[in-house]
């Protein structure tokens, strides 16, 4: 992809077909109502194309046809083996098609093109490989009952399952829930974010080529408020597995307790501390790693490293190289290939994080630099990397998720009231601390409140690593076979000689 121009890509968009319909039973279609909604270019303001936009009625189909696939066994009787088969083909042929799935999604959603054909459309492709390859090799157990009885623990799949995936990363989140559910043998019904559905779409396209029986997946279109509450309010939607705000999440718990009880699975909201202790000495490769750790993808991140707390002694050396970093990372055309920010995902919500950025400073914050919106002539949303310093954590921007491209700075000088600081937060998606110290980072790691604590790096992964969050992060983990656990039952066969 290295070799693509920035009018290569141009030349590109302008050819590409626009997926636009609902993707039920094996078909493209409109909404029941004919309703539509703009699906936007965070990069220009433009409208790309219009999108249907599913309904009650709509999610009532897709939930019927689910419904009679998972009872005919169409899709969950088929071997392990078979299974596994039918998703490695369809990755393959999303990988066979990755650049125009990549280019949808930049075109989407605002994400440079060097980071979706390298990243996003590879992440998908890799969480459905994992699974599919997991699927022949997941065993179940025996209880030891002693010699008159045979006790055999199983997994079954759970029945009719919704994702509901956010539009920060729809392609790689998607697969994280794809390839779990699916693989597991449930039908799955599949709600991007309004914003978000182009992309998804394509690889819908490919799933039948690929053997996937068409009430095995499907893809609902459609605003949250509408579609997203419908699957999470029907009775026979069995779990529901969600990615998005820590406000959202929180209404999917209330539409199962007042429908059916349905499972539902929670990657929700951050404020991801990243501790830097004095005993450091690469302050250089420490700067990399936190500019990119909460700037990357324009700071639309959940687990992003958003609040930097950092020890008095090397704060100054640090913040001096973190606006070098700033510097470097300016947004760009996420069409060129040499960009590495791009476009905020829409106006609102731009000016959302440019509002915390003006209530950090009413509340004593100081605008170190950055916050400001440029590129005025595209039409699109683009905002430079920002550090507010002298923060408190009883601050607003301190306490509740930005999500945009800020870093707030918070000073300690023990190590004790910094790790007190990084868990005085509803959230406790990641964590991360810097320190040539081993029993600190040690001690850290087992303090620190966090699904995830990095120690000397920040924001690896693999998707054989579990992922999810404590407190109002979340519930349940995503990524590993622990994923699993989300989309099955686990039934007991008790035999007695």
């Amino acid at each position: 992809m290295s070799d693509r121009s920035l009018s290569d890509w141009q030349r590109h968009a302008a050819e590409l077909p626009l997926p636009s319909q609902a993707y039920l039973g094996g078909t493209f279609c409109d909404a029941a109502s004919g309703a539509t909604f703009p699906a936007e270019n965070p990069a220009t303001g433009e409208v790309l194309t219009r999108v249907a936009a599913c309904q009650a009625e709509d999610v009532d189909r897709a939930v019927d046809i689910a419904r009679a696939t998972f009872t005919a066994g169409t899709w969950r009787e088929l071997l392990p083996v078979e299974r596994k088969a039918r998703m490695l083909a369809w990755a393959t042929l999303i990988e066979d098609h990755a650049q125009d799935i990549a280019l949808l999604e930049t075109l989407e959603t605002g994400k440079p093109i060097s980071q979706t054909t390298s990243v996003d459309v590879p992440g998908l492709v890799g969480g459905l490989r994992f699974y599919a390859e997991a699927l022949d090799k997941l065993y179940g157990e025996t209880a030891p009952n002693g010699p008159s009885s045979v006790c055999m623990i199983d997994r079954e799949p759970v029945g009719v399952v919704a994702a509901v995936v956010p539009w920060n990363y729809p392609l790689i989140i998607a697969g994280w829930k794809i390839g779990p559910a699916l693989g597991a043998g449930n039908s799955l019904i599949l709600k991007p974010a309004e914003q978000s559905s182009l992309a998804t779409l394509r690889v819908a396209s490919l799933a039948r080529k690929a053997g996937i029986p068409e009430g095995a997946f499907q893809v609902v279109t459609g605003l949250g408020a509408e579609a997203g509450e419908a699957l999470g309010r029907h009775m026979d939607v069995d779990a529901i597995g969600f990615t998005g705000s820590t406000e959202v999440g929180k209404r999917f718990l209330a539409y199962a307790a007042e429908s059916n009880m349905k499972r539902i699975g929670l990657e929700c909201g951050g404020k991801s501390p990243h501790i830097v202790t004095r005993d450091v000495e690469d302050l250089d490769k420490i700067a990399m790693y936190v500019a990119y750790g909460v700037w990357y993808n324009q700071g639309q991140t959940c687990h992003a490293g958003t609040r930097l707390i950092v020890d008095r002694q090397v704060k100054e050396a640090l913040l001096e190289r973190l606006e070098a970093w700033a510097e470097k990372l300016q947004p760009g055309d996420p069409l060129d290939p040499a960009s590495q920010i791009g476009a905020m995902i829409e106006e609102s919500h731009l000016e959302k994080v440019r509002g915390y950025l003006a209530d950090g400073q009413r509340e004593g914050a100081r605008l170190r630099f950055g916050g400001e919106r440029v590129r005025h002539e595209s039409g699109g949303y683009y905002l430079t990397p920002a550090v507010l310093d002298d923060v408190t954590n009883d601050m607003r921007v301190a306490r509740e998720e930005i999500f945009g491209p800020v870093l707030v700075v918070l000073t300690y000088d023990d190590l004790d009231d910094a790790l007190a600081i990084a868990n005085d937060t509803d959230y406790g998606l990641g964590a991360a601390i810097w320190t040539d110290n081993l029993s600190d980072g040690h001690r850290a790691a087992r303090a620190l409140r966090a699904g995830t604590v990095w120690v000397n790096c920040y924001d690896h992964s693999s998707i054989n690593a579990p992922f999810g969050g404590f407190k109002q992060s979340g519930q349940g983990r995503d990524k590993s076979l622990h994923a699993f656990d989300k989309y099955t039952e686990l039934k007991t066969t008790w035999i007695e000689f």
